[in-house]
């Protein structure tokens, strides 16, 4: 009975070990010509790194003929890296012939660029194509034209370098500019070529992730008479304006027209004032003897004389042609 209880305890402890020690891992690796010893295995655990993340990319990377130090992989993993990723990338960089050591391709992993893709990328350039970019000739005609950029990853440039947004943002500043230089929209029309070469000259790469191959026009198409419509906008607001100040006399007028018709009224009340004193001048003229009772009738005689006259030429003004009297 004892000797059961110690053969479970033995299998228990045997369990726990083999949990821990990954034994079946450093087997693979001894058979795999990757000499690892169990120590450093027992320490990944200690240290709380997976060692298949470890020691399945070092295998990789000694069957590709690449000596890495398994320290090396494992502090970067402990930084947050993609052990895996830089491995496969530092054997398809040696498959192409490009030179890119570990810690290059550590720092591009850690600075969040995909190195393996970086990596490809340099084999196999990429075609970016550009938005529909509005740009106006000379002429006042609207260009619409699109792009493809034809690029190659640079491994130099990768930590640091401006990304794909840059170089998009680049070239269609490079469009407008082109096509705003032209004379007229037929010119670009007749010659899209020159709007890739221009560009191409400019050097759009620099500072970038990038080398840029070749800038190849895909499409372009005539927008519309810019030119025409800031004319007829600013036509009108000229029109506006006119108006505007149109008004604005005419409110001046209408205030003086308002002003000089209170000022005849002013000046009609001065006359009745006025009227209302001869009254009393010619009685305070009878009073003192200046003036008889017969050159007072004689005056009065006149008045209604002048205010018949007047009487009978407004009834002639008010009579029609051919009435009969």
């Amino acid at each position: 009975m004892e000797w059961l209880i110690i053969l479970i305890i033995i299998v228990i402890l045997a369990i726990v070990v083999l949990s821990f020690v990954p034994l079946g891992l450093w087997i693979s690796a001894l058979a795999a010509g990757v000499h690892i010893g169990i120590v450093t295995l027992i320490g990944m655990r200690l240290r709380r790194v997976v060692p298949a993340r470890i020691v399945n990319p070092l295998i990789k990377a000694t069957k590709a003929g690449i000596d890495v130090d398994v320290n090396k992989l494992e502090a970067h993993y402990l930084a947050g890296g993609n052990v895996d990723r830089v491995v496969n990338a530092l054997i398809a960089a040696q498959r192409a012939a490009i030179p890119l050591p570990f810690e290059r391709a550590a720092a591009i992993d850690l600075a969040g660029r995909n190195v393996l893709e970086a990596v490809q990328m340099s084999v196999n350039p990429k075609v970016i194509e550009t938005p529909q970019v509005s740009a106006v000739a000379k002429d006042g005609i609207e260009v619409i034209a699109k792009a493809r950029v034809t690029v190659r990853a640079n491994i130099d440039r990768l930590v640091g370098g401006a990304g794909e947004e840059t170089i998009i943002a680049r070239v269609g500043e490079g469009i407008v500019t082109t096509v705003g230089s032209a004379a007229n929209h037929k010119e670009v029309l007749e010659n899209p070529d020159s709007i890739s070469q221009t560009v191409l000259e400019k050097g759009l790469d620099a500072g970038t992730a990038f080398e840029i191959l070749s800038i190849d026009i895909a499409d372009v198409d005539v927008g519309r008479n810019i030119g025409a419509r800031l004319q007829m906008d600013q036509a009108e607001a000229d029109k506006n304006i006119a108006q505007a100040r149109a008004e604005e006399r005419r409110a001046m007028a209408v205030a003086q027209e308002q002003e000089m018709r209170a000022r005849v009224q002013e000046m009609r009340a001065k006359v009745v004032e006025a009227e209302a004193e001869v009254p009393k001048a010619m009685a305070q003229a009878l009073r003192e003897g200046k003036l008889g009772v017969m050159d007072y009738y004689h005056m009065q005689n006149i008045l209604s004389d002048t205010q018949m006259r007047n009487a009978i030429a407004e009834e002639n003004k008010s009579e029609k042609p051919g009435d009969e009297r």
